[in-house]
């Protein structure tokens, strides 16, 4: 049974410490995981010392039990030192569909990368219920939602957005291609032969991704075919439950069987037996001529993490970025925000100079644009003052940002730092442990850690296939040297510098 509790409460003080927690853990871990595992964790109240925690399914909390209890505990701990546990529960359906004051990360880490989000925005990532969509093998004809939980015998995915759609799609020089190509794949006939599959859509996070493979989607199910839309973490979730409740068979024959399959943020797609399914199911299903759909926040060649085989898989059909917003895109997507805020918020305005000022210095992402119309509307209802270029200036200070930072690949360090000590790259990654190749070994090993957001056991399998504790010992090594070596800090600041500019 799940655990549930009568929700109580907490003191601002709380409510307060776990919004910094939040907030430290997103710059910590990076925006990426943060919005992969903590989205949707929430803090229901602190009693007797224990601050009890939800999210909304068991494989989410395995997850964060297994690999960041510590690190939040730890990080809540020194923001509320009267805190000395944590509890993490699976809420209950029931709690899932009363709505109720959240208290939940994405709305407490009001951050540069987040903001508050009064009302859904483009890139929506992760939905509390679950639903399956389809249609008859005879009929075609489409079959009424079913929402909620349901057993292996009807595939289940995630729930779509309903305003995720082409029509609310905003296209512009940045996306075109990618809108094009999924229109395409939308409007295509089950069967139909295509270069498109499967069609491969990365980009950064906050740039709509998200909203074309839903609208794919939708568009599909409203032609009558048979259509799933999952995240790579509720695939591995099903096929887990599947491996447990031994219908493991049933499972691969059902997902098999469908006619679009839409998987979502497969670069956190992890474990040998799962991705080897995955495998086998796109090649099932692109060799019957059933499309796949697949979205990622980086191409799949950079995708260390997954199998060879996945890779070149994906690799297969047309693969398509998302790129950076352009500023006259930005000024529509902000228009839209504004107008959905106004339907519930009638007296919200915004002149026309304060949002072309909003466009030109929020340049990152959708999610930010979404941020800054928190911010405006927050400032006009709260002091009643008039919008000026001036207020919104200090409103979204923290959303403006000189730039996106490089993204950096372990390659390119392993590389740098070779030629930089005068070794191979071929030496790094062997097993030689002469002082000559060891130090230059740690350094890099120390600058991937910094400067990517790969995990521990990614990197040590990047670096010859070494376990996560050879390269903690050498980041922590390496953070010992360089805080009593003047000249290695020197160094190390050098590498970070030619890597990052």
């Amino acid at each position: 049974m799940l655990e549930t509790r009568a929700l109580a409460p907490s003191s601002p003080n709380h409510v307060e410490a776990w919004a910094r927690t939040c907030r430290r853990l997103r710059a910590e871990l990076g925006e990426d995981v943060f919005n992969s595992w903590f989205y949707r964790l929430e803090l229901d109240e602190v009693r007797d010392d224990v601050a009890y925690l939800s999210v909304p399914t068991k494989f989410l909390k395995s997850w964060i039990y297994s690999n960041y209890t510590d690190r939040i505990l730890a990080t809540l701990r020194s923001e509320a030192s009267d805190i000395r546990d944590i509890s993490i529960c699976v809420r209950t359906s029931s709690r899932l569909a009363t709505p109720r004051p959240a208290l939940d990360a994405n709305r407490l880490a009001s951050t540069p990368s987040a903001g508050e989000r009064p009302f859904p925005i483009a890139e929506t990532r992760r939905m509390n219920a679950v639903e399956f969509v389809g249609a008859s093998e005879a009929s075609r004809t489409p079959r009424p939602r079913q929402t909620g939980m349901v057993d292996l015998e009807a595939i289940t995915g995630s729930q779509l957005d309903r305003r995720m759609t082409f029509a609310n799609f905003h296209v512009g020089r940045s996306n075109h291609f990618a809108h094009a190509a999924a229109m395409r794949v939308a409007h295509a006939n089950v069967g139909e032969a295509t270069v498109y599959n499967p069609l491969y859509i990365h980009s950064a996070v906050g740039l709509g991704k998200t909203h074309l493979l839903q609208a794919i989607a939708h568009s599909a199910l409203e032609r009558g075919h048979r259509v799933i839309y999952l995240t790579a973490e509720t695939f591995m979730y099903r096929f887990a439950c599947a491996l447990k409740s031994q219908n493991a068979l049933a499972f691969k024959d059902k997902l098999r069987g469908i006619d679009v399959l839409v998987i979502d943020d497969v670069q956190f797609l992890q474990g040998k037996s799962i991705q080897h399914e995955f495998c086998h199911t796109l090649n099932a299903l692109i060799d019957a001529g059933r499309q796949v759909v697949v979205a990622a926040d980086r191409p799949p060649a950079e995708l260390e993490s997954l199998d060879e085989r996945v890779r070149s898989r994906l690799t297969g059909g047309l693969c398509t970025d998302v790129g950076a917003l352009d500023e006259e895109l930005r000024l529509n997507i902000l228009k839209s925000r504004i107008a959905a805020t106004k339907l519930t918020q009638p007296g919200f305005d915004v002149p026309a100079q304060v949002v072309s000022y909003v466009a030109r210095v929020v340049e990152s992402n959708g999610r930010d644009l979404e941020g800054a119309v928190s911010r405006l509307l927050g400032r006009a209802t709260l002091t009643g003052a008039p919008l000026s270029v001036e207020v919104a200036e200090d409103a979204i200070r923290d959303l403006v940002r000189s730039r996106e930072p490089k993204r950096v690949k372990i390659e390119d360090i392993q590389k740098l730092v070779a030629s930089h000590y005068n070794v191979s790259r071929a030496d790094i990654l062997s097993a030689r442990r002469t002082a000559t190749v060891v130090r230059p070994r740690q350094i890099a090993m120390y600058l991937s850690k910094v400067l990517t957001p790969r995990s521990l056991p990614e990197i040590g399998r990047r670096f010859g296939g070494r376990d996560h504790t050879t390269v903690l010992h050498a980041v922590r090594k390496i953070e010992g040297l360089a805080g009593r070596d003047g000249t290695l800090s020197e160094e190390i600041e050098l590498l970070k510098r030619m890597l990052t500019d």
